[in-house]
């Protein structure tokens, strides 16, 4: 009784409010040919900022949807379901206690049909819709077009308006994420690991025992060593979150991901962040030292001299400032990562580093007696040190392999790749054994048991490198390497050839196929890297298509390649029942200038890797990889996407489903 009375005045407000106030929204309408006696008339609302129309998908008891009822005479025969060119935002709606779905700005709804006889005819179409802003609404209003298909012109003729209707209409929402679990404990481990640096180590129980000693109370000490902490997320966090949140505010969703992609993918920041690493590890392995400078520094420092809150926050800036020489690679490498999901990883990624970096200046000041666990600083920093410096140099080369991959430079192939992480780690289990040293190590006279176990697992995992130079997958480190593809000694590639020799000679060779780095996952028989290509072969052989959002650069996509992918029922499932399209996202190949597109922001967009982004965003609303959906030949999702998750038995149900409601459609 209480939900209808809502709804009932609900309305009723709407009514009242949008009383005598003209609709807003104005539409556009357009008919292309497609192939002979085949058509697709494309229906565009013109939202001016502030405005909103409410979406197709919505249940019983809310307010006008979005409909298209088209009115046509015998001779055409309409092909699918209207289809939107993005899906709507879905949110939940008190006053009518459902979800309710609306369009904020730019969208096409795209019908097809088809003239069925040789007398051409004419198609109507009435477009109902009601739009409003947080304050008001105006009627359900609807508009007549009329397409006369002799002559591929059109009118247009708008009705009275209509009074509030309730419709139904059935649907799936589609649900949208992806898994940042393996970043978030990545950075959790790095966050922990940046303690032992000889940047920040020694500054722990120097930083607790002053609050402790400075405070009158135990109480005011563990507060402001709480401050102390909070300060040092923030320093960290909120000059990441503000830059992201600006660039989202000013351009939205489309800038952002261009950013982000620009970053993750560019030759240029990729090179700038390898020359980074390498400078980094040399200061790591003692070639020089890398400090903030001087002035920076001190003016900090005079500050927390003050005292008081003001004191503590300068304090953790003089923290942040000084051990930057340690954690700044670290950062780096977090924040690139994390750019390949969407405008919150980065942010959320920064602020689970952060706390994990700060944690332990609050614990120790809540339980001083654990600083009497901690080791005495000593030479064995210096050692973490180094390690450290081995480690950068190694994780450093994956920058240039980014590069290497997004332009085809062919400079860093898999064999090279490996053959230069084999030199690395061997050089470092040789150090933790003491047989190689630098200028500030000291002198051991014995190895130690902790040493001696640290060099067992770095030779060990040099040993799980070795087969990889011979084809072997490296599955655990699949989303590190360059791809299988780029080794050109690979015993395994005789399975790949028996694979691939019962393919349909008549099958047309895939658009972009001889562009040297866009290639399917390994295992998959035939595809394409051009989504309209994928869809009319779709069509013509009558089979579901596999969307696979993917990008040179994308870790987890590799993961999912060699985890999942790879499996033998998921590899028959997909060759055998599927269209497989390959989209990358960050590609450099520039196209002709007869391909390039206009993005809905009105930006040429001119390579590969841009198009299949923007599509991306605009079609599906999200910019995350690896990001798989499963559509029917008329361009509708099957079945929820599919995002990073390396359970194969979810991906196989994933993919019958979608055979399943491929198969129920027919």
């Amino acid at each position: 009784m209480r939900k209808t009375l809502l709804i009932i005045l609900a309305i009723f407000a709407s009514l009242t409010s949008f009383a005598q106030i003209e609709n807003p929204v104005s539409w556009n309408a357009s008919l292309e040919e497609i192939s002979k006696d085949h058509y697709k008339v494309v229906l565009e609302p013109e939202i001016p900022n502030g405005y909103y129309i409410y979406g197709m998908k919505m249940a019983d008891g809310g307010p006008t949807r979005t409909s298209f009822t088209f009115d046509n005479s015998s001779n055409i025969e309409l092909v699918g379901e209207v289809i939107p060119s993005k899906e709507e935002k879905v949110v939940y709606d008190d006053i009518f206690a459902m979800n309710i779905s609306k369009y904020f700005d730019k969208v096409q709804f795209v019908q097809e049909f088809k003239v069925t006889s040789d007398a051409k005819a004419k198609l109507k179409v009435v477009v109902e819709w009601m739009s409003c802003t947080a304050e008001n609404c105006t009627p359900p209003t609807d508009v007549e077009f009329e397409f006369d298909l002799n002559t591929m012109s059109s009118t247009v003729a708008e009705t009275e308006t209509a009074d509030v209707k309730l419709v139904s209409v059935s649907g799936e929402d589609k649900e949208e994420g992806s898994s940042m679990l393996a970043v978030i404990i990545e950075a959790i481990i790095l966050g922990f690991a940046a303690l032992l640096t000889p940047c920040v180590f020694p500054m722990v129980p120097m930083t607790i025992s002053f609050f402790m000693k400075g405070s009158k109370t135990k109480a005011k000490g563990r507060a402001m060593a709480s401050f102390y902490g909070i300060s040092i997320v923030a320093l960290y966090t909120v000059p990441i979150a503000v830059i992201i949140l600006i660039t989202y505010l000013i351009g939205g969703d489309a800038v952002t991901a261009d950013i982000f992609n620009w970053l993750a993918t560019h030759w240029l920041p990729n090179i700038l962040f390898f020359i980074v690493f390498m400078v980094f590890a040399a200061s790591f392995l003692g070639a020089f030292e890398i400090v903030m400078p001087s002035w920076l520094v001190n003016k900090s420092d005079e500050k927390a001299d003050k005292g008081g809150i003001i004191g503590v926050f300068f304090m953790a800036l003089t923290l942040v400032l000084v051990s930057f020489s340690c954690t700044g690679p670290i950062v780096g490498s977090i924040l690139v990562k994390s750019t390949q999901g969407d405008i919150w990883e980065p942010i959320i990624t920064m602020l689970v580093f952060s706390s994990a970096f700060a944690l332990p200046f609050t614990l120790f000041a809540f339980f001083p007696s654990m600083l009497k666990t901690l080791p005495k600083s000593g030479g064995w920093l210096n050692s973490v040190k180094v390690v450290l410096g081995f480690i950068e140099l190694a994780l450093g080369l994956k920058f240039l392999s980014v590069a290497d991959q997004a332009y085809n430079w062919q400079l860093l192939d898999r064999e090279i790749y490996l053959a230069l992480w084999i030199v690395i780690f061997t050089l470092m289990g040789f150090y933790l054994l003491g047989k190689l040293k630098f200028a500030h190590d000291s002198d051991t006279p014995h190895v130690k048991v902790k040493s001696l176990l640290l060099s067992i697992i770095t030779f060990s995992f040099v040993v799980y490198l070795i087969p990889g130079m011979f084809g072997a997958p490296l599955k655990a480190l699949s989303g590190y390497l360059p791809p299988q593809h780029t080794i050109d000694f690979d015993l395994s590639k005789t399975t790949v050839v028996a694979a691939t020799a019962s393919d349909d000679l008549s099958r047309p060779k895939p658009k972009y196929s001889d562009i040297g780095n866009l290639h399917l996952p390994e295992g998959l028989t035939y595809g394409f890297f051009d989504y309209q290509e994928g869809l009319a072969y779709a069509k013509k052989v009558d089979k579901p298509i596999f969307l696979d959002f993917t990008g040179h650069g994308c870790v987890n996509c590799r993961d999912m390649e060699a985890n999942v992918i790879s499996d033998p029922r998921v590899l028959k499932v997909l060759n055998d029942n599927y269209v497989i399209i390959s989209l990358y996202v960050d590609n450099k190949h520039e196209l002709p200038e007869s391909e390039w597109v206009i993005s809905a922001q009105g930006k040429t967009l001119k390579t590969i890797g841009r198009i299949n982004a923007a599509f991306q965003v605009e079609k599906f609303g999200i910019n995350a990889q690896p990001y798989y959906v499963l559509l029917d030949t008329n361009e509708k999702v099957l079945t929820t996407p599919f995002v990073y998750d390396k359970n194969v038995d979810r991906y196989l149900a994933f993919l019958q489903e979608g055979i399943k409601k491929f198969n129920e459609e027919k």
